[in-house]
């Protein structure tokens, strides 16, 4: 039997993590930036950094392809996954757990640059970064 600690540490392991600094970094250069939070939505519309997108966690494989990046386009569900597999993603949460399993999911779908953000989104805020109430 597995922890949930246990479980994010082996998905840590095989994922790329990226700081808020770097997050931060990625999205004053590139406002196309795909940002997912993978929070519930209750804790999304209480604050979240501005041009994120939400997809909770237990939902995310089964909607990240109608990301507005890719869902404009009317494309069927595979080739959208295709175009914003192309991509950087990067994936937030409130500690960074969610986040680093949602990763690992993605990168078992076949998205290739996949980030998770460090510390999540208490490291944001932690760092006084902007957020959207």
């Amino acid at each position: 039997m597995k922890t949930s600690q246990q479980l994010i540490a082996e998905a840590k392991a095989v994922i790329q993590e990226i700081s808020v600094a770097q997050l931060q970094q990625v999205l004053q250069q590139d406002s196309e930036a795909v940002l997912i939070d993978v929070r519930e939505s209750s804790e999304f519309q209480q604050q979240h950094i501005l041009g994120s997108v939400n997809y909770p966690r237990g939902v995310l494989e089964m909607t990240i392809h109608n990301h507005p990046k890719v869902a404009a386009a009317g494309c069927e569900p595979a080739i959208a996954l295709e175009q914003l597999a192309t991509q950087p993603v990067y994936l937030i949460c409130r500690s960074g757990g969610r986040s680093a399993l949602a990763a690992e999911s993605l990168q078992r779908m076949g998205f290739a640059k996949v980030y998770s953000v460090a510390g999540g989104m208490q490291a944001w805020l932690d760092a006084a970064l902007p957020v959207k109430h």
